[in-house]
């Protein structure tokens, strides 16, 4: 008994210093620069200026006519890549005044579109994913 005890705590110890001789990936950690932490806070802010742009009373009720919920375009805000978001930020930038709401809500569509079209999302009912 006392030797098959033995036998089976070597064995243990044995698969335990091994197991820690073996090579673990290293971790490597690196300085994050000021700019990359100021894009990420303007990309924040782009992408905050649009969420609040789209719940402008105005633009809901022209998202409605459209067939839009103000929600699903809110949540689709989330989803867009940070090139979109910096496109459509820019373009709610260059809208005059009055607001050229339709120049806006069609950028919206057509993003939505082409992420429907891809399989990202499933917003409309009259795509066919590519996937």
């Amino acid at each position: 008994m006392n030797n098959r005890f033995v036998r089976m705590t070597s064995r243990l110890l044995i698969a335990c210093m091994l197991s820690l001789s073996l090579p673990m990936q290293a971790a490597y950690a690196g300085m994050i620069g000021v700019d990359q932490i100021a894009q990420a806070e303007q990309l924040q802010s782009q992408r905050d200026r649009i969420k609040s742009f789209l719940d402008r009373e105005d633009v809901v009720k022209a998202m409605q006519a459209q067939g839009l919920e103000a929600g699903t375009a809110q949540s689709r805000v989330d989803a867009l890549t940070d090139q979109e978001v910096q496109q459509v930020a820019g373009k709610i930038d260059t809208l005059p005044a009055g607001g050229d709401i339709l120049g806006i809500l069609f950028t919206i569509f057509i993003v939505l579109l082409v992420t429907d079209i891809l399989g990202f999302t499933k917003v409309f009912p009259f795509t066919r994913s590519a996937r």
